[in-house]
């Protein structure tokens, strides 16, 4: 061979080998170049990365897509996610034509692109938006891609990803589960975009609608109250000749951000904190169980505050009473008085829900409102109508012609319905709502009047107290805490110090923040415990008198049950019935002892806490919050049935009232909601909290507070909620229950307990709802981010145990905080 041969054969070698090497650094292949296994494409940014990768120990290879400078790699896309490579021969090339073709070692097809159009000079990019696209090299315009990934997506919605359908092309964009976290094939979920009546967003198990993201009302999706405008992500639906679709995208370039959808359905938006150096859940589409899909039937209402949870529309009732009852929702409602469209039929305006099922929906742009009520009249088939748009005021015309389906309450950011009935049923409603209204006004100025009355009362025996002497004064106090205590029996201070042997070393059970307790033996045999309230503890004569108010009211399975009472000049003392096996803690947080609770026990304890949580916050007489739930004062009987005990921070409420805020924190530091703790404020909710934490004491059998890791400073909330999200729940089981747990009750109450320690209190459920959950089979919303989700600091880290100046007991009691 010549040496012009030989020179330029060198120099085809030396070309193709700087483009070879220049593969692994540059955004662009074109078809003279091939991306092979262990090489990479990087976008220009440096943002995104796309090569060959394994999962776990698997040997299977794929051509998938991540975030650069993340790690761990979080993969965003995946070529080949049905046909894995069995080694690391593969690579990728671009056809003259435009074809993205995988292959092995021996040329076999994995997965191509199938680009319909052809190209002149085709090369293959990977954009900083993480889309991997095919377009004529002399030729960046979007509209003119000949292929690109964001048609094709996996697991994730990247920002400028549209979910729709291509109406010339009939190409529908969706978003499908991988089938394990091990396996990117296609799994059980998918998001689409249904254009069946009016559109709207699906997120479906199989062929069955599992959650309903609703239809765009100019403003959002109407089943997402968290998508409102704001200055960090845009919302945006299309639809006209050529293409119908919905978007999202991020204002702010430097923000990463992405949806996924988890395996198991969980449809999330997360964002990466480089502090944390961690993705972050800052949305879930499943909040709590009324997201499930017609949860409570056609024409049923869940409304998520409220016990039971499902309610018929008015002028609806249960088609099956009995299954209503027995609280299975799914059959739904039907006209309690059948429509009569001659006669004259009418609509009730349900405020603030989420709009039902528009997949048999009617709708027009350029009408009004009264013009679309009209049109709903004159037709007999249709059950309901309301705004198609919400922006300046509402606009536009949506009809319903069929059953109302998938109904929730949503108070803050739901719309108005107008809901056809007939005329007669009309009048019945309507006269029911004023009658209503009228009493709710007289109701209040009743209370008002009342609330009057009171002050006066109270500032007038002040003023008469005021004038006495402080010796008149105690007796008074001593006479009136016997008057309140009436129903009780009151024991004199001689037969309690025979009883505990004068409240002997050897007959004290245990000491609290308020004082001892000492096991006692009454005269005719009976075994009781005392708590006798130090004279230095917070618990002042206020406490006491409330604890003891409360409890004598008080009648159930699962509280503890008070005896009597005992005051003698400034001792202070409750009689209870005695509990042999102590409280929860004894055993629960004891090496050796705790592997005398097995899981059904642990189940057994869960359940009767609820239960009794349920008779507090509703069942009984009094609305009460205990405000200090924690497992020292969970106690147990003989048969360990669990018994909420220590009622002395507890406070009621009466009426319709649901919150209320203090200056005055009390509780114990690890079970306190976030919103109680910083801003002084308590509900039901707030008990809730605590009882999650309790569940996630009890099936790990590790305290919140003070919970080490060595992977990490996070508390047991942190460590519970990161093994969820990486679907590894059944880790956070004591070692002690493996043989005995019941694998999907652990999850569904890990589950649960997650839902009711999430940061907002109205995102939690509330304990009618927890009974229900835990008892039966239904599937669960996903849980969001816990409250209190922070690593500790050193202080804190080194200081995990639960003593705090000023205070002697095991587990602080707050008592003075000032609430911010």
């Amino acid at each position: 061979m010549s040496q012009l041969g030989f020179g330029a054969l060198f120099l085809y070698f030396f070309c193709f080998s700087i483009l070879r090497t220049s593969a692994t650094t540059l955004d662009i292949i074109n078809p003279i170049q091939s991306l092979r296994d262990g090489d990479t494409l990087v976008s220009a940014g440096r943002i995104f990365e796309l090569g060959f990768f394994s999962l776990a120990d698997s040997n299977r290879r794929y051509l998938g897509l991540w975030y650069k400078k993340i790690s761990p790699r979080t993969i965003v896309w995946v070529a080949n996610r049905e046909t894995p490579l069995s080694n690391t021969s593969g690579s990728l090339n671009i056809t003259a034509q435009g074809d993205l073709v995988l292959v092995n070692g021996t040329n076999d097809n994995f997965w191509s692109s199938n680009t319909s159009n052809i190209a002149k000079d085709p090369v293959a990019e990977l954009l900083d938006s993480g889309n991997f696209v095919v377009r004529d090299a002399n030729d960046s315009n979007p509209e003119n891609f000949l292929w690109q990934s964001f048609d094709y997506p996996v697991d994730t919605t990247l920002p400028g990803m549209k979910l729709g359908v291509n109406l010339v092309t009939g190409h529908e964009t969706f978003s499908s589960s991988w089938k394990s976290s091990e396996d990117p094939a296609s799994g059980q979920f998918s998001v689409h975009l249904d254009l069946g009546g009016y559109p709207q967003l699906f997120l479906k198990k199989e062929n069955r609608i599992h959650y309903r993201a609703g239809s765009w009302n100019g403003l959002r999706l109407t089943g997402t109250p968290n998508m409102k405008p704001n200055a960090f992500f845009s919302y945006e639906f299309v639809w006209n000749d050529k293409e119908v679709y919905f978007k999202y995208d991020i204002l702010n370039d430097s923000n990463l951000v992405r949806y996924t959808i988890s395996p198991s359905g969980l449809w999330q938006r997360f964002s990466w904190d480089e502090r944390a150096n961690d993705w972050v859940v800052i949305a879930t589409a499943q909040t709590d169980q009324c997201e499930n899909y017609a949860f409570c039937g056609a024409f049923g209402s869940c409304e998520i505050n409220n016990s039971p949870v499902c309610l018929c529309l008015d002028g609806f009732m249960p088609k099956s009473p009995r299954d209503w009852n027995m609280l299975v929702w799914s059959d739904g409602c039907v006209r309690r008085t059948p429509l009569n469209c001659s006669d004259g039929d009418g609509f009730l305006k349900h405020s603030g829900i989420k709009l039902p099922d528009t997949s048999s929906s009617w709708f027009d742009q350029k009408i009004d409102l009264a013009q679309c009520r009209d049109l709903c009249l004159r037709n007999c088939s249709c059950s309901a109508y309301a705004n198609l748009d919400e922006r300046g005021g509402g606009s536009g015309c949506l009809l319903w012609f069929d059953d109302l389906i998938d109904i929730r309450g949503l108070a803050a950011s739901g719309q108005d319905l107008y809901v056809r009935v007939a005329a007669s049923e009309l009048e019945k409603i309507e006269k029911k709502r004023s009658i209503k209204k009228i009493s709710g006004i007289v109701a209040g100025i009743v209370a008002v009047i009342i609330s009057m009355l009171i002050v006066f009362c109270i500032c007038r025996r002040k003023i008469r107290k005021y004038g006495r002497t402080k010796k008149n004064s105690r007796k008074n106090d001593e006479s009136e805490g016997k008057e309140e205590e009436m129903e009780l029996p009151l024991f004199d201070m001689n037969t309690i110090v025979d009883a505990t042997n004068n409240f002997s070393s050897s007959n004290k059970l245990g000491e609290g923040g308020f004082g001892s307790v000492y096991k006692g033996t009454s005269s005719e045999g009976q075994e009781i415990a005392v708590k006798r309230l130090s004279k230095s503890s917070g618990q002042g004569l206020r406490e006491f008198k409330n604890e003891v108010i409360l409890i004598a009211k008080l009648q159930h399975r699962n509280l503890v049950k008070l005896l009597g009472c005992c005051i003698h000049e400034d001792e202070k003392m409750l009689i209870y019935e005695y509990m042999p096996n102590k409280s929860l803690d004894f055993f629960l947080f004891d090496q050796t002892r705790r592997r005398l609770l097995d899981w059904h026990k642990r189940m057994h304890i869960i359940e009767g806490i609820a239960r009794g949580l349920v008779y507090l916050h509703q069942d009984s007489r009094l609305r009460i919050i205990h405000r200090d739930l924690k497992a020292s004062n969970i106690l147990l009987d003989r048969d360990m049935n669990p018994k909420i005990s220590d009622f002395g921070l507890a406070r009621i409420f009466g009426g319709d009232q649901t919150e209320a805020k203090t200056k005055r924190v009390v509780g114990t530091y690890g079970y306190m909601s976030p919103e109680y703790a910083v801003d002084g404020l308590f509900s039901v909710k707030s008990d809730v909290f605590s009882f999650g934490v309790m569940v996630l004491e009890i099936v790990s059998g590790k305290k919140n507070r003070g919970f080490n890791h060595p992977g990490h400073e996070l508390n047991l909330l942190g460590h519970a909620w990161i093994l969820w999200t990486n679907e590894k729940p059944l880790e956070l089981i004591d070692d002690c229950l493996t043989e005995s747990c019941v694998a999907s009750q652990v999850v569904r109450c890990i589950d649960v307990a997650l839902l009711c320690v999430q940061k907002r209190p109205e995102d939690r459920p509330n304990m009618a709802s927890v009974v229900v959950m835990l008892s039966s089979e239904n599937s669960l919303p996903q849980p969001k981010q816990p409250g209190f989700f922070t690593e500790r600091t050193p202080l804190e880290a080194d200081n995990s145990s639960d003593k705090h100046e000023g205070y002697s007991a095991n587990e602080v009691s707050l008592s003075l905080l000032e609430a911010r």
